[in-house]
């Protein structure tokens, strides 16, 4: 080959991969982001975790799980008249957000491993159906923290 014809393959070679790589970013999936999180500071042997995950994205996904090196049975729960009960998943609309917040749903540590003080931080990781994990520090706040929406 010469050197024009190794130059012009090289070429075409960038072009179908930039546009194999244009074509898997057209459509954007759930784009998913964390706000918000924090720990009530626990008084027992289980702890709350609170969370909000926006989806900017067109595609919807599910919270389907949490892990922790807090504890080995971490649960997502929600709260029906009244009464907490262990999900296997939680909605995340596209352009919507799930909000897990105090009396209503939300992540549950259980047979937690240590106490957490406030103002040290909880590792977890958000496990989905569709998006890959995302890594979250959940500040330890005072027990009676609630912080209101804006």
């Amino acid at each position: 080959m010469n050197r024009r014809t190794t130059s012009t393959l090289a070429s075409a070679i960038a072009m179908g991969l930039g546009l194999a790589l244009a074509g898997c970013s057209s459509g954007s999936g759930p784009e998913l982001k964390v706000s918000g999180a924090f720990m009530p500071q626990p008084v027992s042997d289980m702890a709350g975790g609170f969370l909000t995950v926006t989806n900017s994205g067109d595609t919807a996904d599910k919270l389907t799980s949490v892990t922790s090196s807090l504890s080995d049975d971490v649960q997502i729960h929600e709260t029906k008249n009244q009464k907490m009960q262990q999900v296997k998943s939680f909605d995340i609309p596209a352009g919507g957000e799930l909000d897990l917040e105090r009396g209503g749903s939300h992540i549950m540590f259980m047979g937690i491993k240590k106490q957490p003080k406030q103002g040290e931080k909880v590792d977890i990781e958000l496990h989905f159906e569709k998006a890959d994990p995302i890594k979250v520090q959940l500040p330890v706040e005072a027990q009676t923290h609630n912080p209101t929406k804006h």
